[in-house]
């Protein structure tokens, strides 16, 4: 059983423990026998024998309260402790991988304080310096969080000044892919593992382009274009630069207004292709993402709902796949809530930059 502050009762109830025993104490000052007190103190016997013998011990502060039971922590520096641990196991010689365990921890409470703890021990310790078992997140070692900042600070500010200046709308784009090979979700089974039979080979897959619109005052929506690859010699195997330009020519048609689309750094992205067509229409902007930040692109969101609700699916062909994956998009369309909650999720806000 697991205690408050290391033993079974709080300093509250250790105050109202030696409150009784002072009580006692006053009455073995009067000489009041043994029975009379453990009567009128509500406690046993045994213990008024025992508290008298404290008392003619020590006096009254034989009795008082000595604190919580059991051994302080023994290592007294817990805060130094937190920082190397916050340093990663990198920094304390475990290059093979990120990962703290108890038993390094014991370990780098060996090397550096001299003390034997056990793995439990630490475990403990671990739990009341408020550190739990977590999944790391795991961002690229590629990533330049200072080209990230400026991004957030300058780049996302002067898009923003520009929709308000050209009542454009601000459009994010993201492509995934869906195959036969549906991801794994939990479900309800009793003592034995359910199991769903998928495709043991592959019989193609469909890749999607989405779009996601925002303007301030109206509701987000959705645009996407999907592709069919069926694996055939020759075939296309992702979306092209007339795939991803009929998807803005389609938004522009639908939304009648201009657009500042914000997309990754993907070649296609960035080809000589796109670069000219997007040159040819003017109500067209194009913002880049810095490298490796989907955090910032609410389309990840629209993809990771959208594959959740595709878990554990049965076996399909890809005519049954592609009728399934365009209802839930239609689907999501008219959720105008989940869309605008995508955006909300990467920490960029719509409303206009203050002045000067």
């Amino acid at each position: 059983m697991r205690y408050p502050d290391g033993g079974g009762l709080t300093a509250e109830q250790r105050k109202r423990r030696e409150e009784v025993r002072m009580r006692a104490a006053d009455l073995f000052g009067e000489n009041v026998k043994v029975p009379c007190i453990a009567r009128e103190l509500r406690v046993s016997e045994k213990s008024d024998y025992q508290w008298r013998r404290a008392w003619a011990l020590g006096g009254r502060e034989g009795l008082r309260s000595q604190g919580p039971p059991g051994y302080d922590c023994r290592l007294g520096l817990q805060a130094r402790l937190a920082v190397w641990l916050e340093e990663g196991p990198v920094a304390h010689g475990w290059s093979d991988d990120q990962v703290w365990t108890a038993a390094r921890v014991r370990t780098l409470i060996g090397r550096k304080f001299h003390f034997s703890y056990s793995v439990s021990g630490v475990t403990r310790l671990l739990h009341r310096m408020g550190f739990s078992v977590q999944m790391p997140a795991r961002p690229a070692a590629e990533r330049d969080e200072d080209a990230v900042t400026a991004w957030r600070e300058v780049t996302w500010q002067e898009a923003k000044t520009l929709r308000a200046a050209t009542g454009a709308f601000i459009c994010f784009e993201d492509e995934a892919g869906v195959t036969g090979r549906p991801p794994r979700g939990r479900t309800w089974g009793r003592g034995i593992t359910p199991r769903v039979k998928v495709p043991g080979r592959s019989r193609g897959r469909h890749s999607v382009a989405g779009l996601l619109c925002y303007r301030p005052g109206l509701p987000a929506r959705m645009c996407y274009r999907l592709r069919r690859h069926t694996g055939r010699k020759g075939e296309r195997r992702s979306l092209g630069e007339s795939d991803y330009i009929h998807l803005l020519d389609g938004a522009h048609h639908l939304l009648k207004a201009p657009l500042i689309v914000v997309w990754d750094r993907l070649s296609t992205h960035t080809s000589k292709t796109m670069k000219t067509l997007v040159a040819g229409r003017d109500w067209l902007t194009v913002v880049l993402l810095p490298g490796y930040t989907p955090e910032l692109n609410p389309v990840e969101g629209l993809w990771a709902h959208i594959k959740r609700s595709l878990a554990n699916l049965a076996a399909r062909t890809l005519n049954e796949l592609e009728t399934l994956l365009r209802r839930r998009l239609k689907a999501l369309q008219y959720r105008h809530g989940i869309l605008g909650g995508f955006l909300a999720g990467t920490g960029l806000a719509l409303d206009r930059p203050d002045g000067p």
